[in-house]
């Protein structure tokens, strides 16, 4: 009888993997030669911490334009903010400024340090947007898989912190997200994340506690292997103790892969779940 596939490894489940990524960079380098954009603008000192703005088409005179600051996924340890420009496609065609925001990899960087740059990026925005034209008061995020993590602790505070984060985010898409950390270790992951018991207790959602206010609405592919199904209904569980939470949008038909695609794409039936996300960030 063959081994069963970890359900963490995509590449197993999904046939077009490869295709996939190809053109996921295909796709980004359309949107950046098609957008007007500044890239590689620093929010902080290290060379990881850098994020790329894409602007709108046609902004608005009357008031600048909200921010969307979306998180790339990778399992924390490969790709960039680069393979994601798509995304600015739908973010701008909400009348949003698009901020794709790069991070430190796993192993060598640790996930607080991760969680912390994300952090850090939503801060600079909140100081600094209004000098690239954008409202620092409108400000929202998404992310996806490794990112969607990421993004829940921007209105979110772990078990072992005091404080809640302090930064201007208000509203958060997290999309295909991880949010227990304990099967991450007996992954195919393991040996190269290294992941620490401390990590798992400290930086796993489904033990965090949201900010009073915030709103996360969390969006799973209908065709995503089990974990990502059940971690999405877990988290939005552990979400509803603190308040009014819907459940997790299934969206039919769509896999790891083709998920974060569709939700770079203005045109995708379930886009009016980021104009909603980008809408509340200024209410």
């Amino acid at each position: 009888m063959a081994e069963p596939k970890d359900p963490f490894m995509i590449r197993a489940h999904v046939s077009h993997f490869e295709q996939s990524v190809a053109d996921y960079r295909a796709s980004s380098a359309a949107t950046r030669a098609r957008l007007k954009a500044r890239l590689d603008v620093a929010y902080g000192e290290h060379a990881d911490e850098k994020l790329d703005l894409f602007y709108p088409q046609a902004m608005a005179s009357t008031a600048p334009p909200p921010v969307h600051l979306f998180v790339h996924g990778g399992y924390w340890r490969s790709f960039s903010k680069t393979e994601y420009s798509f995304v600015a496609d739908a973010i701008v065609a909400q009348g949003a400024i698009a901020a794709i925001v790069d991070y430190s990899l796993m192993p060598a960087a640790r996930m607080a340090r991760l969680v912390d740059q994300v952090r850090r990026a939503a801060n600079w925005l909140g100081r600094h947007a209004s000098d690239y034209g954008g409202d620092s008061g409108a400000i929202s995020a998404s992310g996806h898989s490794a990112g969607g993590h990421l993004a829940t602790y921007l209105v979110c505070r772990a078990p072992h912190e005091a404080k809640f984060p302090d930064n201007p985010v208000r509203s958060v898409l997290p999309v295909s997200g991880l949010y227990d950390l304990a099967p991450i270790a007996g992954s195919f992951l393991q040996p190269e994340l290294h992941l620490t018991a401390d990590e798992i207790a400290q930086w796993s959602p489904c033990d965090a506690t949201p900010r009073l206010g915030a709103k996360l609405r969390l969006v799973v592919g209908g065709s995503e292997t089990p974990p990502f199904l059940e971690q999405a209904e877990r988290f939005a569980t552990r979400l509803s103790a603190f308040g009014p939470q819907s459940r997790p949008v299934v969206v039919p038909d769509e896999d790891h892969m083709t998920i974060v695609r569709a939700f770079g794409r203005p045109e995708s039936t379930w886009t009016p779940l980021l104009a909603e996300t980008i809408a509340a960030s200024g209410s």
